[in-house]
């Protein structure tokens, strides 16, 4: 079964990180990349069972070699929580992917039955629709991000995944709060 570790970046997320952490159970680990926090965010995520990686100001984030160990990588941004479809979708994918539901290279789409390529590049991303707090309600973004990629993915915008087009959607969505 493939792992999947939800890497957040954080400084001064208290008050919203706990809704995000909530939400994680698919997720195998929790790594959280704290930009120097003064506000209780290393707490949390260290009450939620997260690991933590402490990046100063100026320091680029290098990914550490506790990532290489796992499989998969559900970037997020802490002002994000999955819903339940999203999770349930995920606990699906992961099972799925046990049963030898691999990847045909010419397509990008999955299929069952072929034997599980070893080679990272023929991995496909998979996308996740998100849906904004808005002040006058819900929106919509209107097409999927990329957000959970192999754990060799080196395209990276910021804290997020460069946008790949052929992404695969997964059901289910991120909502996005924009008040704690």
């Amino acid at each position: 079964m493939p792992s999947i570790a939800a890497l957040l970046h954080t400084k001064n997320d208290a008050l919203r990180l706990g809704r995000c952490l909530e939400t994680l159970y698919a997720c195998d680990e929790i790594l959280v990349v704290d930009h120097g926090s003064r506000d209780g965010t290393v707490r949390i995520a260290s009450e939620y069972g997260a690991r933590i990686v402490h990046v100063g100001p100026g320091d680029s984030f290098q990914q550490p070699p506790q990532v290489d160990l796992l499989e998969w990588i559900l970037a997020l941004d802490p002002r994000e929580s999955l819903t339940e479809s999203l999770s349930a979708s995920l606990f699906a994918w992961k099972s799925e992917w046990m049963t030898g539901l691999t990847v045909n290279s010419n397509s990008a789409q999955p299929t069952p039955g072929e034997s599980k390529s070893s080679d990272a590049s023929e991995l496909p991303a998979f996308s996740v629709f998100l849906r904004e707090e808005r002040v006058g309600g819900w929106g919509r973004a209107s097409a999927a991000q990329t957000r959970l990629v192999p754990a060799t993915w080196t395209a990276w915008h910021g804290h997020l995944p460069v946008h790949q087009p052929s992404a695969i959607a997964l059901r289910g969505e991120l909502l996005r709060f924009a008040f704690p």
